[in-house]
């Protein structure tokens, strides 16, 4: 797949190299907050601590809270496409493409968990950074190729991928109702009647 990752809807123009290691500094420290923490506990005060600089710094660099939950949802965005295009298996190249599909949906499932509230948190901005959804349409596309199904694939890929989005990014009220593995299976029963036209078990 030569796939590269896509561009993000809105980032930052080209920076000088200081300033991009010290911009990833930073979000280094916010990972790791979210990580450990969630993202309630990411304040600009907990990340100037856990980055080594003074609040000023990010705020200079993000302008608000709700920039630096954006921007983290780019940083997390990228990172996520590189696992898909040239991470390890099954997730990565070099597994079936069946295979793939499926850890492509669990995993795009547990991101949109923190995505939802770094979107909520972003506010406005962080709406406007879910426009890189389309690389999930534009690989499920390429994987429903593999996979030898037919018709539209495009739409076909928009629908597999709909139930991912929609229960996180447009009601994350839900997101502490979500049992991780009873979407996941839900999911995988919608791939199989998609691709084979069977369900994924016996009904």
């Amino acid at each position: 797949m030569s796939q590269a990752p896509l561009p993000l809807l809105g980032g930052p123009p080209p920076e000088r190299r200081d300033a991009a290691r010290n911009r990833e500094a930073l979000l280094d420290a916010t990972t790791r907050l979210l990580d450990h923490c969630g993202v309630d506990a990411v304040t600009m005060d907990a990340v100037a601590a856990a980055a080594g600089v003074g609040k000023g710094t990010v705020f200079r660099r993000f302008g608000s809270r709700a920039g630096l939950m954006a921007a983290m949802l780019n940083f997390r965005e990228l990172a996520f496409q590189t696992s898909v295009l040239s991470g390890p298996p099954p997730l990565g190249p070099g597994a079936p493409p069946m295979e793939r599909l499926l850890a492509f949906g669990r995993s795009r499932l547990e991101y949109n968990l923190t995505a939802g509230q770094l979107i909520e948190a972003a506010g406005r901005a962080g709406r406007q950074a879910t426009g890189v959804r389309s690389f999930g349409v534009m690989h499920v596309t390429y994987l429903l190729g593999q996979l030898g199904v037919e018709g539209d694939r495009r739409f076909l890929a928009a629908a597999v991928l709909a139930p991912l989005d929609s229960l996180v990014l447009e009601d994350p009220e839900r997101l502490e109702e979500l049992v991780v593995d009873d979407v996941v299976a839900g999911w995988t029963d919608l791939v199989h009647r998609v691709v084979t036209g069977h369900p994924s078990r016996p009904v």
